[in-house]
């Protein structure tokens, strides 16, 4: 707090705001970058589908490896460009509607990214309090600190912020690692103790098409970094392009480090507690159940007893561990039986969504300095969450000020005044996140960081991504069809993820229409609209683009 109030006397102009003065040295570029990357998709979901489906998760990051990959032949031409938003490319390319149609996806996707570390912040000081503070304050408070910091400094604030910060993530993340793969037992031991498909390369729960799925996770990480315009901003923020390459090859290092020691923490410490997760499972499918009508409260400890049992014929318990799954859904929730608000009340088991902060406090059981690398770890936790709402706040605000506000409205505004806008716009976004977790917690639904962060990375990666990379690579493309990409690839993915699970169930096979994940869909759509609408249209004046392809 001290340091962004210090360092927000910094903030004269919007440049100052949005790409801090375009001074960032190559220390701060690799540190802020591993921070916009590593958030609560890494330590949230990633880490629960890590705990729950074990070594097949490494599809999910392994996009991410590839598209940074990717990434560094293109961030000295993204420097060059020296903009502040991907609607600056989008208009150059594309024309004033697509940088605006652009500007609405990426203010609902980064919205709805910012959304879900609220609820991780949530989590983590539920977990950290020992259940003194509530998910759902923790959450409130989350919200609260992400907004005051980002509306406090903009990219000074942020990026600067990013440098301890990235430093804690790394460190916590190396020294935490082995205390947690030795309290499993070892690295052989460990993994036994979880079932056979934990070592499977496509997960059982992949669906009814589990190469298609797992490919699926692959490609929405790899459309989302290539295109995530918060990492544009950070090139924009180098000093110059040389800086920013030099940056992503040093961040793709650190980014695979981290993300793989993540999921090697999440798959050894559900070893120690798989009981708690099937039993908090179980519990989560009985109050569903209760809630639908389709349970009868009062038959509670007889469905908690039946689930067991499956999943020892499924071999996914084995027989001493539904024994202490059944122990706990018996002290636990069987007591509440008869009663429906005791029952939908009941926080039961291990939540494999805070699997990591569980691995955290399971180090500081183990005393020593083991107490010191638990609550890095317990830091670590709290700086994704801080560093990456603020990355992914900042940016969308950008938005609205540059894409909607002075180029669609035509307003133009002083220096001064477009700072304050600026901040009032990270506020009202910030509300907006907070509001998309507050309606779901008091709705009493289910809230799944993964599925938030599949549905943002997919609208994403299939509006904006396709465009975006024409406009920097191909000089063919024409503004009917980056338009025709952006609207085809939003479109398709609302379409799917919104209103055929609701409109249309029966189609659902899963967690997808037919058993096939939007995004080969939504991504057939984009590109294809791209390329076809592109080559039916009379080629763009090469004046037009020499901008960014001298």
């Amino acid at each position: 707090t001290g340091l962004n109030l210090w360092r927000q006397r910094r903030v004269k102009s919007r440049e100052d705001f949005m790409v801090a003065g375009r001074k960032l040295s190559l220390t701060v570029m690799v540190f802020t970058l591993i921070c916009t990357w590593i958030g609560s998709g890494s330590f949230i979901a990633g880490a629960e589908y890590a705990a729950e489906a074990g070594w097949s998760s490494m599809w999910m990051p392994a996009g991410a490896w590839i598209g940074i990959a990717i990434i560094y032949f293109l961030a000295a031409r993204i420097r060059t460009f020296g903009q502040f938003t991907v609607g600056d490319i989008l208009e150059v390319r594309y024309g004033k509607a697509a940088r605006v149609l652009g500007a609405i996806c990426i203010v609902i996707a980064f919205t709805t990214i910012v959304s879900y570390q609220f609820r991780a912040g949530g989590y983590i000081l539920n977990v950290a309090s020992g259940g003194a503070l509530s998910v759902e304050m923790g959450q409130l408070i989350a919200a609260a600190f992400v907004i005051l910091f980002t509306a406090l400094g903009g990219m000074v604030a942020v990026a600067n912020t990013d440098l301890p910060n990235g430093i804690i993530i790394m460190v916590a993340c190396c020294a935490a690692a082995p205390f947690v793969v030795v309290g499993a037992g070892g690295w052989t031991e460990g993994i036994s103790h979880l079932p056979a498909s934990h070592v499977q390369v496509f997960a059982e729960d992949f669906g009814k098409y589990p190469l298609l799925k797992g490919i699926s996770y692959c490609l929405a990480t790899l459309l989302l970094l290539m295109g995530v315009q918060s990492m544009y901003q950070k090139f924009y923020s180098a000093k110059s392009p040389a800086e920013a390459k030099r940056a992503v090859a040093i961040w793709i290092v650190g980014t695979i480090l981290v993300e793989v020691i993540v999921i090697v923490i999440a798959i050894y410490a559900a070893s120690g507690h798989w009981d708690g997760i099937r039993a908090f499972k179980a519990t989560t499918a009985i109050q569903a159940e209760v809630k639908a009508g389709k349970l009868d409260p009062a038959d509670v400890p007889a469905r908690a007893e039946a689930l067991i049992d499956l999943d020892v014929r499924a071999g996914k318990l084995k027989p001493e561990q539904a024994a202490s799954a059944r122990r706990i859904l018996e002290t636990q929730l069987s007591r509440h039986a008869g009663d429906v608000d005791s029952i939908m009340a009941a926080r039961v088991g291990t939540d494999p969504r805070s699997i990591v902060l569980v691995a955290a406090k399971d180090v500081i059981e183990r005393g020593g300095i083991g107490i010191l690398f638990g609550l890095l770890l317990l830091a670590a936790a709290c700086a994704v969450v801080v560093s990456t709402g603020m990355n992914y706040l900042l940016s969308p605000s950008t938005n609205v000020i540059r894409d909607i506000y002075e180029s669609a409205l035509g307003k133009r505004a002083d220096e001064k005044k477009a700072v304050a806008l600026q901040r009032l716009f990270v506020f009202v976004l910030g509300i907006c996140a907070f509001l998309m977790i507050f309606v779901p917690t008091a709705l009493h639904s289910d809230i799944s960081v993964l599925k938030y962060s599949y549905f943002a990375y997919t609208m994403y990666g299939v509006a904006i991504t396709p465009a975006l990379l024409a406009a920097l690579t191909w000089k063919r493309a024409t503004r009917a069809g980056g338009l025709a990409s952006i609207c085809s690839g939003a479109a398709v993915t609302l379409l799917l993820e919104l209103v055929v699970p609701n409109a249309f169930p029966q189609l659902m096979r899963g967690s997808d229409p037919l058993g096939i994940p939007t995004i080969f869909p939504a991504l057939l759509a984009s590109a294809g609209s791209l390329i076809v609408v592109s080559l039916l249209t009379p080629p763009p004046d090469p004046k037009g683009i020499e901008k960014l392809f001298r």
